[in-house]
């Protein structure tokens, strides 16, 4: 029954003077009754702080966090609500799709981003894995994510310090206390990756960076596997040396011979798809991704750590787009 749903807020965190916010837009189409959703545009120059202030202010049992070019399928709303009838469920979340249209370069992105070899678990943020499944931080994506409302304000909201791992980090904290994150391939909203290869390579550095940050102040287990992009740059940089000064030079290549082969075997999973020369494009961006991330997350590992509330979160400004 209608009158059983729980209240909704989508909250959208958005630049203080952007004029047109396509997820705003986008929230109006969501099938929800009227009286149960509000859409909430928190503007500033610090998402943490924003949605942190737009919670506090919230009036929805769940949130929808969604970033301000994120488009969510109609259904989102409807199709969540299903798995916050176990109670153990504090955060729901799904896929962020490249929009069919989006221009080849961005198209190729995608493909990286979507690859196994790329970004391993954390691929199922950029295309549909899977069924829906119990899971962990590694799958889930701020710009598209359910939770529960008093849950977050119960934790503090999100660490004003971290960025961009905020939301990860919250997510750690909400498993330890014994809840469930659920991540749902159907759950789906359409955003278009980088749109030049500059801005792929400094969100690259930028992931790097944040996930050493987390580890540094939230460590777990989980975060092992970010360690090996990091390593794989102390051993390219070692090579010139050891293929140099040591007898054994040929065989420090062979883990490097190991690599090239999964490299190729991941373009060819790729051009299974059907995109062959998209995926003949992705090889290199592919070792990009390994190289940009392992660097970024060396700098996390010794830039100065900020306490919360030691950057003043500036001006945040709400807004509650009428339906």
């Amino acid at each position: 029954m209608e009158s059983l749903l729980p209240s909704i807020t989508v909250l959208i965190a958005a630049r203080p003077s952007q004029a047109e916010i396509k997820a705003v837009a986008a929230s109006g189409a969501l099938d929800y009754p009227a009286d149960k959703l509000e859409i909430l545009v928190a503007r500033g120059q610090q998402p943490s702080a924003q949605r942190n202030a737009a919670l506090k202010a919230a009036r929805g049992d769940l949130i929808y966090f969604l970033d301000d070019d994120s488009a969510p399928e109609p259904g989102n709303l409807r199709h969540a609500v299903a798995q916050f009838k176990d109670p153990k469920v504090q955060m729901v979340g799904g896929p962020n799709l490249c929009p069919p249209g989006a221009p080849p370069i961005e198209q190729v992105f995608a493909l990286v981003l979507a690859s196994w070899l790329a970004f391993g678990p954390s691929r199922a943020r950029y295309a549909v894995v899977g069924q829906a499944r119990e899971t962990s931080e590694k799958e889930l994506i701020l710009c598209n994510l359910f939770t529960r409302r008093q849950s977050m304000l119960d934790l503090g909201g999100f660490n004003e310090a971290l960025y961009p791992n905020e939301e990860n980090a919250l997510m750690d904290e909400l498993q330890k206390q014994g809840g469930k994150l659920i991540y749902d391939p159907q759950l789906i909203v359409h955003r278009r990756p980088r749109a030049n290869l500059k801005a792929f390579a400094r969100m690259l550095m930028t992931y790097g960076r944040g996930r050493a940050e987390q580890f540094r102040l939230h460590p777990t287990p989980g975060s092992a596997l970010n360690f090996v992009p990091p390593l794989f740059c102390l051993y390219l940089l070692a090579l010139p040396l050891v293929l140099t000064l040591t007898a054994l030079g040929k065989l420090y290549l062979v883990p490097l011979l190991f690599y090239a082969l999964a490299v190729l075997a991941q373009a060819g999973a790729l051009a299974a798809g059907g995109r062959l020369l998209q995926s003949l494009a992705a090889i290199p961006l592919i070792v990009l991704t390994h190289i940009l991330y392992g660097l970024g997350f060396w700098r996390g590992l010794f830039t100065p750590l900020r306490r919360p509330g030691q950057r003043p979160p500036g001006q945040v400004v709400l807004e509650r787009v009428p339906r």
